[in-house]
């Protein structure tokens, strides 16, 4: 009998063909959108293989229910949606996607920070709206002396909060621009702080003294909510925030009363609280950049991430050891 993997969502194509070429039976959800909970207890009732997506909540119920599971493979680094214990106390294997998603994520930090330092979002709907080239009582508007006035990044402090793979990648490209690097993290990191002379510091201290701050921490029962309204009043008034970790991380809610009574000058986001849901109360704010998450979206990266996650489970349906597996 072939072997039955499960798609929770297309991905690209070369991720399927691997799978293809084993010959297994593949049952793909082809909808544009994560599948319904009751479909996704259906079919994971027939599978071998789960090969899902970040936004799948894979918990007890639906690894209780994969009677034949023996893999699942997560077309993500985080794991935060999987019962992790509970699949590796039912024999499971669960394995991710780390490493190659690192410099697109790293890059869309980047963006994030040029379009709050910028404001580059904000000029953009001006734009478009009308008011660049609409007339005042004085002639065209056109470019003024004063007009969208936001900040250099040359010279300033780039505060980074978790400094693994894809903190490190963004404290690499700080140097660039000639930006001082203070980071908080579990462990002091020495070949980090030799390649880019960053300084290991306490979170008080870097939320202190950052001009700048992005957010790379996983999500974890530790890390929920680690910032909140009294890490943010600790920041500079013209401190900017970038989060392109995990929404659960900063208390959404404490973030947009930060922005909307000033106590930082910005912020931009590729995650939220509770994705795909935002908080009204940013859709209303311009000094925020919003994204779809999509720190891996680069071509390179999803097709990389898919060929992984493929390669996971024919290792594991294979028996042998796969390319990542999560402990």
């Amino acid at each position: 009998m072939k072997p039955l993997v499960y798609l929770t969502r297309r991905i690209p194509e070369p991720g399927i063909s691997i799978l293809r070429q084993q010959d297994y039976k593949l049952v793909i959800n082809t909808l544009d959108k994560p599948a319904a909970r009751q479909t996704l207890l259906r079919e994971v009732a027939q599978a071998d293989a789960l090969l899902c997506m970040l936004s799948d909540r894979i918990d007890r119920e639906v690894i209780d229910a994969g009677k034949r599971l023996k893999v699942i493979s997560t077309y993500a680094v985080g794991v935060d949606n999987i019962d992790v214990a509970y699949a590796t106390k039912k024999c499971i294997i669960v394995t991710n996607t780390p490493g190659v998603l690192t410099e697109a994520t790293a890059e869309v930090t980047w963006a994030l920070l040029f379009a709050c330092a910028r404001r580059v979002a904000e000029a953009d709907r001006y734009v478009r709206a009308g008011r660049f080239a609409g007339r005042s009582p004085f002639g065209f508007k056109g470019w003024g002396p004063t007009l969208l006035l936001g900040r250099l990044m040359g010279g300033k402090t780039l505060g980074i909060i978790g400094a693994g793979r894809i903190g490190q990648s963004v404290a690499r490209k700080a140097r660039a621009f000639g930006m001082k690097v203070l980071y908080f993290n579990r462990s002091k990191e020495p070949s980090f702080e030799r390649a880019t002379s960053a300084q290991k510091v306490s979170l008080k201290t870097l939320l202190r003294k950052s001009d700048f701050i992005t957010l790379h921490l996983p999500l974890t029962k530790y890390t929920r909510y680690f910032i909140g309204l009294k890490e943010l009043r600790q920041m500079k008034q013209t401190a900017y925030f970038v989060n392109v970790a995990r929404g659960p991380i900063v208390r959404e809610a404490d973030l947009v009363y930060a922005l909307k009574h000033n106590l930082i000058a910005g912020a931009g986001l590729d995650v939220y609280e509770h994705e795909p849901k935002v908080h009204p109360g940013l859709l209303k704010l311009d000094n925020v950049t919003l994204l779809p998450h999509l720190g891996s979206a680069t071509v390179e990266s999803r097709t990389r991430m898919a060929e992984i996650a493929a390669d996971n489970i024919v290792a594991v349906l294979k028996g042998r050891k796969p390319l990542f597996r999560v402990k």
